[in-house]
């Protein structure tokens, strides 16, 4: 009886270890199928159009054009993945590269999640939360889109006023990334690191780009680095490292 009793409490880590196992393994199999499989599907129609619709298209073309597009946007082919991994997790970044609008949709409901459960970024526990929170966001956003673009989006263009149309798309999106921030630092409660960041933010805007224009295309992703840098190595001694919670689970430490 004894044995037994002393052979259940061993099993469950096992069990769980097991599953955690199997977890990963599927996640990284279909993530990697899923992620081809779209790739596939996104780069088939300029194929298509390239090799079948009679579009006269050079090489250098295309060189061209793909230099011109790594210009802006290649700093983020590596900034993003570094710094959404270890909030979303191996299955919420297949998720999210999949989905699309990470920064304004997706990190933020993962975010909110995490916080809800008191889970801390980099545990287990915060990865399930922010795959459930980026599938509940992709859903609320794929009825929001039937809805309001589907089925009422000519109606509702038609009955609104020009002056309101242009005064949103002028606003519109500074209005969504000043509420996601707010609701980042209020649910994060990093008050030093958010100063730092929009620090950094305002002296790349009013310092750095009106002597260096030339910087316009990598100001973003110099500053998430710079901030990145900038927050680790401020962060006080006693929060260096990490620490194990009562149940077991292992918790990064940021800085307050």
């Amino acid at each position: 009886m004894s044995a037994n009793s002393d052979a259940q409490p061993q099993a469950v880590p096992a069990r769980l270890a097991a599953m955690d196992q199997a977890y990963t393994v599927t996640t990284n199999r279909w993530g990697r199928i899923t992620m081809i499989i779209s790739l596939l599907l996104a780069t088939s129609v300029p194929f298509y159009l390239l090799f079948f619709g009679g579009v006269s298209v050079t090489g250098a073309q295309v060189l061209t054009g793909f230099l011109a597009v790594a210009a802006t946007y290649g700093v983020f082919w590596i900034v993003e993945p570094v710094t959404y991994y270890p909030i979303l997790g191996p299955a919420g970044m297949y998720q999210a590269f999949m989905i699309g609008n990470i920064s304004n949709k997706l990190l933020p409901s993962a975010i909110v999640a995490q916080s809800s459960i008191n889970a801390r970024p980099g545990t287990r526990k915060a990865e399930f939360a922010a795959t459930a929170a980026i599938c509940g966001a992709a859903a609320v956003h794929v009825v929001s889109l039937l809805l309001l673009v589907g089925l009422l989006g000519t109606w509702l263009v038609s009955i609104t006023p020009p002056e309101i149309t242009e005064v949103a798309r002028l606003y519109i999106l500074p209005a969504i990334l000043g509420g996601i921030v707010v609701q980042l630092i209020a649910t994060l409660k990093q008050i030093k690191a958010a100063l730092i960041a929009m620090a950094i933010a305002a002296a790349m805007v009013f310092g750095v780009l009106p002597f260096v224009p030339a910087l316009a295309g990598f100001n973003t992703g110099i500053v998430v680095l710079l901030t990145i840098v900038v927050v680790w190595f401020a962060r006080p001694r006693s929060m260096r490292g990490a620490r194990t919670r009562a149940d077991g689970d292992e918790e990064t430490i940021g800085i307050a």
